[in-house]
Order: structure tokens, then C-alpha cells, then sequence
């Protein structure tokens, strides 16, 4: 625990004022999940990214999304070998520990589909050859909330496969001077020392496993996600799979804040961002505004079991 709260203090080093948005990427790594992160550009996702893959020693890539990028880009590709007359496999960027996908609403169905299915099975399968991914392996994606012109919006099934979605938002007038301060000469990224390695990460994520969770807190999530579906002010609401990844978010996050047991106020701090995403309000369209005030009400409204 002493190991995480190092690296959090690692990571605030440059990224400022958002000691919260931390915790959770943390978790969300821990919990053996992906993240998505919806905000403006500039707002510090890459930086993110990068702080907590040189925090651990971990590998990295970038996939700049775009309506021209194909599945072999991301995956690798097959190519003729002349000198020993075979086919040799050349691994794309997805075989790295932390992938940012940048932008990943740019990129066609096709080419989203080829990162979700890594995601999800953690291997890929080239020309009828599975490869496994290296572990950890976390994806960061990122899209613009503003700008929908010429994208292709994640259907519900592919936000499902999201562990989080959180946004980083604005800093505050205080927090954007100490920013600017910091970056007055360079980048502190470009100094930035790891304080764990991966390995550190994986043994992590078996303690995560050891969290204690009380009866009450399984019924508690069970108690919130019946709630969504059984109304009629929303189309669908939280999955078997949604209501199973707060359990683990509880859980990774339990272990981040420095408890080996889950409390209810854990679940009420990651309600929205876990299940903000899987919650539909109607079958042609998703208004994230009545959501939230749909789940919000779902939550104020359901009694802790005691």
C-alpha cells in the first residue's frame, strides 16, 4: 500500500490537481481493466498515460485513431520472408503494456473492433495465429465530446468493455499556475523516474484479489443495479457485467485508498464513473446528462444494506 501511495505522489508530479482522476486510472489498472477517458484536447490524457507507464517501467504506444487506419496497423501484419522462404509476423503497437488510443471515435467500426477484441481477450489473432499481449496490458482510450463530425461513436456493447470513463476537466486557477510553473523550463515528464516495475503491478493486481468484501456490499451493488432495470425511464440498465466491474473497481480502488476491505462509500464514489457508460436512456440515442441524474437518483434512493 505504501507502494501505491509512491506512486500516485510520482504521477502528481506532473499531473496537477487531479489527485482523484490518479486514484482511479490506478484502480482501473489494478482491477485488470481498461479506461476511457472523454475530454477536450489539452487537457493532459497523453501526459497521463505516459506518467503512469514510466511511473512502473512499462513499455508504451500511441495509436493516433484515424478514418484511414486499418486493423494490421494496430494488430501487426504477416510479411514474406525471402531468405527462409516463410511468413514472420511483425507486431504492431498494440504489444506494449499501456496503449493510449488516441481518439479512438475517429477510427471505423472495423478498426475498433480489432483494439476491443484485445482488450477483451488480451491476444490477437493474426492470419489464424493467436498472439498473447504483454502484462499488464492497459488501454487508455480517449475521445473529444465536442467533436462528432466525421466520427464513428462506440456502440453501447464497446463501451461495456470499458472498466471506467472518467474525464480530467479544467484545472483551477491555482492549480494551472503550479502547471505553468512546472513546465517553465521543460516538460517534468521528461525527467520522470519509475517508482514500481511491472512486476509490482502484477503482484498488485493478486492483492487486489484478497479484498475483503462484506455480504452487505454484494448485496448493496445488486440492490443499485436492480434499480435500473427495473424501471421504465431508461432503454437498458446495468449488465451482469456492469454490476460484476463495480465489484472489481470496489475492490482495486479499496486497495488504492490503503484498505484491504471495501466500504459502501467506495461504491457510491465509483457509481457514475463505472456505469455512467452502460446505462441507456433509449435505443436511438444516448443522453448522458439524464443518465447521470437517473443514476444519482438511483443512488440517493437505495438504502445501504445494513
Amino acid at each position: 500500500m505504501e507502494n501505491l501511495q509512491k506512486l500516485i505522489q510520482n504521477i502528481e508530479q506532473v499531473i496537477v490537481g487531479k489527485t482523484q482522476s490518479i486514484k482511479l486510472s490506478i484502480a482501473c489498472l489494478l482491477a485488470g481493466g481498461h479506461l476511457l477517458i472523454e475530454d477536450i484536447p489539452g487537457t493532459g490524457k497523453t501526459t497521463l498515460a505516459l506518467a503512469i507507464a514510466k511511473s512502473i517501467e512499462a513499455n508504451f504506444s500511441r495509436i493516433q485513431f484515424t478514418p484511414d487506419l486499418m486493423p494490421a496497423d494496430i494488430t501487426g501484419v504477416s510479411l514474406f520472408n525471402k531468405e527462409n522462404n516463410d511468413f514472420e509476423f511483425r507486431k504492431g503497437p498494440i504489444f506494449h503494456n499501456i496503449i493510449l488510443a488516441d481518439e479512438i471515435n475517429r477510427g471505423t467500426p472495423k478498426v475498433q473492433s480489432s483494439l476491443l477484441e484485445a482488450m477483451n481477450e488480451a491476444q490477437v489473432t493474426v492470419d489464424g495465429k493467436t498472439y498473447e499481449l504483454p502484462q499488464p496490458f492497459f488501454v487508455i482510450a480517449t475521445q473529444n465530446p465536442i467533436s462528432f463530425a466525421g466520427t464513428f461513436p462506440l456502440l453501447t456493447a464497446q463501451l461495456d468493455r470499458f472498466l471506467l470513463k472518467i474525464s480530467l476537466g479544467y484545472l483551477d486557477s491555482s492549480q494551472e499556475m503550479s502547471m505553468m510553473k512546472s513546465q517553465s523550463q521543460q516538460h517534468p515528464i521528461k525527467n520522470l523516474q519509475s517508482v514500481l516495475h511491472i512486476e509490482d503491478i502484477l503482484e498488485l493486481r493478486e492483492q487486489v484479489k484478497k479484498v475483503v468484501v462484506d455480504d452487505n456490499i454484494y448485496k448493496y451493488i445488486i440492490a443499485l443495479a436492480n434499480a435500473t432495470r427495473n424501471t421504465k425511464e431508461v432503454a437498458f440498465g446495468v449488465s451482469h457485467r456492469g454490476s460484476l466491474s463495480l465489484f472489481r473497481i470496489c475492490r482495486a480502488y479499496a486497495l488504492v485508498s490503503g484498505r484491504d476491505y471495501v466500504l459502501p462509500d467506495d461504491i457510491k464514489e465509483l457509481f457514475l464513473p463505472t456505469l455512467l457508460h452502460r446505462v441507456v436512456q433509449s435505443t436511438d440515442h444516448h443522453n448522458n446528462e439524464f443518465v447521470e441524474k437517473f443514476l444519482l437518483r438511483v443512488l440517493e434512493q437505495t438504502p445501504v444494506p445494513l
